[in-house]
């Protein structure tokens, strides 16, 4: 899926360009390039890469994400996964200091960092990584199930509350809204996670739900933002307002699922079944 994902991100480039990143100047060979180190997860240096933005990945921006999970794997595979559960749980606490420093006293009031090679950006990255890794594997080692009726139900809408809330503070005040990304991500995320692994679906609506949106959510994610710079530029260039653009949000958001559903039956698991009966 990363590497589809690199393809349809090189595929939609040139019908990309706007005031601020301007694709046509991009030869074929660097966008071949481009294409090839999103494709195999090697991030791109900060003034060496195709959009101009200083992404790790340009051609497909959250693959920066699963390069972090890269790191992660390794580190767990040679290190973290000896620690003891104490020692894990200190590892949790001080990656959600750091990550907690950072979005407070940071120089952004937030946590929407990671995307690029800057020192800044790869801190907030490693952090980002580090927190939501270990906690995780902390949660596995620990998790005690607790019974929750309408678990997915209720986790879904005070996930939808958690999202809808606009940044707060101002830029006057960016802790406020450092403080509020932190609660959410060392506090609440953990808590519905825990609540949601202990629900179980009485129905077989909600079960079906369940298995689409947990079969569909990683291609989705890995498919769904060339589209995003595809509508960016459609708003930049005819001057859009707010309400102007919610067509083509609404086609973004409807036609990224139906694609990321096709990769999913027609090419992820089908690659991934030949691997496995290969390899």
């Amino acid at each position: 899926m990363v590497f589809i994902g690199a393809i349809i991100g090189a595929i939609l480039f040139y019908f990309q360009g706007c005031s601020v990143w301007d694709v046509s100047t991009v030869s074929i060979m660097a966008l071949l390039g481009a294409t090839l180190l999103n494709a195999f997860l090697i991030p791109a240096m900060p003034g060496h890469e195709v959009r101009g933005l200083g992404e790790m990945f340009p051609l497909n921006g959250p693959s920066w994400s699963l390069f972090f999970e890269y790191i992660g794997n390794i580190l767990y595979a040679l290190i973290i996964r000896r620690f003891s559960t104490k020692i894990l749980a200190g590892l949790v606490f001080t990656a959600g200091c750091g990550l907690a420093t950072f979005a407070i006293v940071g120089p952004y009031g937030d946590l929407c960092a990671g995307f690029s090679l800057t020192e800044i950006e790869f801190t907030a990255g490693f952090l980002r990584m580090l927190f939501s890794f270990s906690a995780g594997l902390l949660l596995s080692r620990v998790f005690n199930p607790v019974h929750i009726k309408r678990a997915f139900w209720m986790c879904s809408l005070l996930l939808v509350a958690l999202l809808a809330v606009p940044r707060i503070g101002g830029a006057e005040y960016l802790w406020i809204n450092g403080l509020y990304d932190t609660l959410c991500c060392i506090l609440i995320f953990p808590i519905l996670v825990y609540l949601g692994a202990s629900g179980k679906t009485s129905d077989k609506f909600t079960t079906q739900i369940c298995k689409f949106l947990g079969d569909i959510s990683y291609p989705l994610y890995t498919v769904h933002y060339p589209f995003i710079y595809l509508y960016y530029a459609w708003v930049k260039n005819h001057k859009l307002t707010f309400e102007e653009s919610l067509p083509g949000a609404a086609a973004v958001l409807i036609g990224s699922i139906i694609l990321a559903y096709i990769c999913l039956k027609f090419y992820d698991i089908p690659v991934r079944k030949y691997l496995i009966k290969r390899l």
